[in-house]
């Protein structure tokens, strides 16, 4: 990956540790994600400005009472409605932990173009199966900002703990 892309990445994950830092104050799981529209048509409408972000989310399943409210879900639904359409072979998600089987699942059926994490998770993460859940045509990269984002899980958990 060229330093270019890197600070484009790191910017975006900067805005998805916002949304984890939103969701760790309502007491939700701090996994937040951001979804940026990459030269894409928009409703029919092509986007001349790349790098756009056209849905934020972090994780409801505690406020909404539902185990699929994950982050990336949330922002699936919001970026689709946003194009248009179910596909999101032109974006990239940028989520602080590594997606897990689900949203993997949900992802491929967008057909989204790229997935960006922070933290990998180990326990749960879609890196442990094979083969792939996500599309073939997705291009997954993980690590960026990795310490900031164990971070916040490391933190929210030891909180709880303590309680």
């Amino acid at each position: 990956m060229d330093i270019e892309q890197l600070k484009i990445d790191v910017d975006f994950m900067i805005q998805a540790l916002k949304e984890a830092e939103a969701a760790a104050e309502e007491g939700e799981v701090p996994v937040g994600c951001v979804i940026v529209a990459n030269d894409a048509k928009v409703k029919g409408k092509k986007v001349t400005s790349t790098g756009r972000i056209i849905a934020r989310a972090h994780n409801l399943t505690e406020t909404l009472k539902d185990p699929t409210a994950h982050a990336e879900m949330q922002a699936i639904t919001s970026a689709s409605s946003y194009m248009g359409g179910k596909y999101l072979d032109k974006c990239t998600l940028y989520v602080t932990v590594e997606p897990c089987p689900m949203c993997a699942a949900a992802l491929n059926w967008a057909q989204i173009g790229r997935v960006v994490y922070g933290c990998a998770d180990p326990k749960r993460g879609a890196s442990m199966f094979s083969p792939s859940l996500y599309h073939p045509k997705t291009r997954v990269d993980g690590g960026v900002l990795d310490k900031e984002c164990s971070k916040i899980m490391t933190d929210f958990f030891s909180r709880k703990r303590k309680r």
